[in-house]
């Protein structure tokens, strides 16, 4: 056995703490999938699909990878054939575990995607819809601030100051840091503007045109070609944390089984799949991966 493909569903995250994809409601967090999942959602109501993405994003930094991911990174680590881990979640969990031979093919919650130059991209903290969010300073003596939506209603009065044409310098967070962009002098005082440029393209500068790099319903998961022709050598597929209920992952033990290799399943309640496969194991992924692991290193 050299050639080893791993898939990885939300039992695997779960089991840290990150909300699996759809509860026993069929709500996902209190909404529907169409309503945060799809890209006409995002055409309808993008404050209320951001508002959600930067919910889950935030959710991040408080939760930590599990037993189940630092098996797969370890895996990752010694195992001399080829391998390729194909994660259905969005969450960061396997590469902070350190596994590099990794694939999201649905995409990561900290990426973002422009759809003005088409230019994906790291993305930390929010990508809300309001582009421009007040900044409040500490006070400045002989200078008062006002807010973006107080500079609006008065732009006559108000110059710009600091910035160059081309406009202020970009972070590498993709967010823009734009200070002083207006002064207006009342009752003897100077009035600064201080805002921050929230969704902002680093690579174009467009405002308002990223998007979560998220595979929503009724778009193509990401490098399937890749996926298909590792599945079409491996010699042991193994499926961890998924329910078998969303396609083409779903599908993926068909393709393996077909070609020769060897499917094992690790979940907590059989697949709906699961006879596809040669081998299930059923029981919590942090106890059973690492158990599944050292057999292998071993062999």
């Amino acid at each position: 056995m050299r050639n080893i493909v791993v898939l990885t569903g939300a039992g695997v995250s779960a089991e840290s703490g990150v909300a699996t994809f759809r509860g026993p409601d069929g709500l996902w967090e209190g909404h529907r999938v169409e309503d945060v999942a799809t890209p006409h959602a995002f055409e309808r109501d993008p404050a209320l699909v951001h508002a959600f993405y930067d919910a889950r994003r935030a959710k991040l930094g408080t939760v930590e990878p599990n037993g189940a991911h630092a098996a797969l990174a370890r895996l990752d680590a010694e195992w001399p054939g080829e391998l390729l881990i194909v994660t259905q979640n969005v969450d960061d969990l396997h590469e902070r575990a350190g596994t590099k031979r990794l694939l999201h093919m649905h995409g990561e919650l900290k990426k973002g995607w422009c759809l003005a130059c088409g230019e994906r991209f790291p993305w930390d903290g929010p990508m809300g819809e309001n582009s421009l969010n007040a900044v409040r300073p500490e006070p400045v003596e002989g200078l008062s601030f006002f807010s973006n939506e107080q500079r609006k209603s008065s732009p006559s009065t108000m110059t710009k100051t600091d910035h160059p044409p081309d406009g202020p310098g970009l972070s590498s967070s993709g967010r823009t840091d734009v200070r002083g962009t207006s002064v207006r002098t009342s009752s003897g005082r100077t009035e600064v503007g201080i805002c921050e440029a929230v969704n902002i393209c680093p690579s174009c500068n467009a405002v308002g045109r990223v998007r979560p790099d998220i595979v929503w319903f009724g778009e193509m998961p990401y490098a399937m070609e890749r996926i298909d022709e590792a599945l079409m050598r491996c010699d042991l597929f193994v499926s961890i944390g998924t329910s078998g209920a969303v396609y083409p992952a779903a599908g993926f033990v068909q393709t393996a089984r077909y070609c020769g290799a060897h499917c094992v399943e690790i979940n907590l309640e059989p697949s709906l799949g699961s006879y596809f496969f040669h081998e299930s194991r059923i029981g919590k992924a942090g106890e059973l991966v690492p158990q599944w692991v050292d057999e292998v290193l071993a062999a």
